[in-house]
């Protein structure tokens, strides 16, 4: 018997709480280290991202500089083309100037060897002298105007002075300068088409040199790119997390790139978290269900022990009933007799207390002053004259719901472990405290007190500090003032060696 007294005491209590400890200091080791890990493994593939997107920017830097160099060379061509052209004026003024007894063959010569560069000879009203090497999509005409104007007005004119007359000379690009011009456009075309392929997986957007304007972007929405607020706000949102890599682009010059971390690397990033979130919903319906139907397990087998207690204890009680009947015969004394039958009376209570767990409650409008009155009486007779006990109430009367031999039982058995704590010798107060919607009982001690830490778990079925017991009077007691008469029955404070105060709440 001690032995499992001992088992379903303090001791177990203690064990159960240890494991519980240590099983979640398990799972927050292994929520931990697999934290720390999916870490690890984010910080790899970022650092692996960032070399891939730096060795990408390294490669356009290179073809930037290719791009550059070829529009040096075209710049070249197009000076020399523009010398040609001078060259060609200077040649037809000459024609025009020099005597015809002249040897004129290498102005001429200058003329002919023209067979890329389109020219358009005018006089200063504007009418046609000469052209050379036009396309065929212009009309032959005599006026330099409509769309042959609007195609040729691309450079300044060169302009050609003899006798006071001044004519002019208009051209456009070769055709393989324009065909080299439309390839470099493509190829600078190309460039920012890449930079969206390449950083396909990473949000990028590539800026002027003020930081005014998005060239070029990819995996970010942008209204208007030419927006300084939008700029602002992208650099704000990306431009921090990573620094930006500078660039020099043809046309554009010095020109910044911003980048941050991909969508796949975001979730990568963020996903251990959210399994661990599902999982901890999913435990946690798990253990509410699992504690569930495990109270309601202990319910019946609370509900089947109270019964079954309460047939064994009708037999005895029976026979005690008839005992009492035949000692007042015989006249034994009566001071006795009432005393014994007062603890016959208790018997009953007792075992109708047993008989009623587990069925609905029968609550009836009971006065709290007089039920808690009867329950200090009957104890201060089986008490201690160690015992002091001290009752006060704010009124006479104070009603409330009540099954009275439920509520008794949780008053001697808070009385009881006042009595327990202050081994036998102390002062037991009781107040009533009557509000409009709740009545307050508070029943204090002057025993050894309660560590708060243990401020519930007390009521807990199994707990206890005794050498003897079971440890299920206070879990009783709670159960019946919180599920029977929905109340609250808590500790309201404890100091170590000074004193405890049980608080009962009662609806009105």
């Amino acid at each position: 018997m001690n032995l499992i007294r001992t088992i379903t005491g303090f001791e177990i209590h203690s064990r159960k709480q240890r494991w519980k400890l240590f099983l979640l200091g398990f799972a927050a080791l292994i929520v931990g280290a697999s934290l720390y890990y999916t870490d690890i493994l984010v910080k790899k593939i970022a650092d692996d991202e960032r070399q891939k997107v730096w060795v990408w920017a390294d490669a356009i830097q290179n073809r930037a500089a290719l791009v550059k160099v070829t529009n040096e060379l075209f710049e070249e061509i197009k000076n020399e083309e523009r010398k040609r052209v001078e060259l060609v004026a200077e040649s037809l003024e000459r024609l025009i100037e020099e005597d015809l007894s002249v040897d004129l063959t290498f102005y001429m010569d200058i003329i002919e060897s023209n067979t890329t560069i389109p020219l358009v000879h005018i006089e200063e009203d504007g009418t046609i002298v000469s052209t050379q090497n036009l396309d065929e999509r212009f009309a032959e005409g005599d006026v330099f105007e409509g769309e042959l104007r609007e195609a040729f007005d691309v450079y300044p004119p060169i302009s050609l002075t003899f006798e006071g007359i001044t004519q002019y000379i208009y051209y456009q690009d070769s055709r393989l300068f324009a065909e080299l011009r439309e390839m470099l456009d493509n190829l600078i075309e190309s460039f920012f088409s890449e930079t969206v392929i390449n950083a396909a997986n990473v949000p990028v957007f590539v800026t002027d040199s003020a930081h005014s304007r998005i060239i070029a972007h990819g995996n970010v929405e942008i209204e208007d790119s030419e927006d300084p607020k939008q700029v602002e706000q992208l650099m704000r949102t990306i431009g921090d997390r990573n620094p930006p890599i500078t660039i020099e682009l043809p046309t554009y010059g010095e020109c910044h790139v911003y980048y941050t971390n991909s969508f796949l690397l975001t979730q990568l990033k963020y996903y251990p978290v959210f399994q661990f979130v599902i999982i901890g919903v999913f435990l946690i319906v798990a253990y509410i269900l699992f504690s569930m139907a495990r109270n309601a397990e202990q319910n019946q087998v609370w509900v089947g022990m109270s019964k079954e207690t309460a047939h064994q204890l009708g037999t005895p009680l029976s026979s005690l009933l008839a005992w009492v009947e035949l000692l007042k015969a015989k006249g034994v004394d009566e001071k006795t007799m009432n005393e014994m039958s007062k603890d016959v009376k208790r018997l009953e209570n007792i075992t109708e207390r047993f008989s009623k767990i587990g069925s609905p409650p029968k609550l009836i409008p009971a006065d709290v002053v007089h039920e808690i009155n009867e329950s200090v009486n009957y104890m201060k007779n089986r008490t201690s004259r160690k015992v002091k006990f001290n009752f006060e109430s704010s009124a006479k009367e104070v009603f409330a719901p009540l099954n009275p031999n439920l509520f008794g039982w949780v008053v001697e058995n808070i009385i009881k472990n006042a009595i327990d704590a202050m081994e036998g010798a102390g002062e037991i107060n009781l107040e009533v405290i009557n509000q409009p919607k709740n009545v307050i009982i508070d029943i204090t001690d002057q025993g050894k007190g309660i560590p708060s830490s243990r401020f519930k778990s007390i009521f807990n079925p199994g707990f206890t500090s005794k050498k003897r017991g079971w440890g299920l009077g206070l879990s009783l007691s709670k159960r019946i003032i919180e599920n029977y008469h929905k109340g609250k029955l808590f500790v309201k404070n404890s100091e170590l060696n000074k004193g405890t105060t049980f608080r009962i709440v009662l609806k009105k």
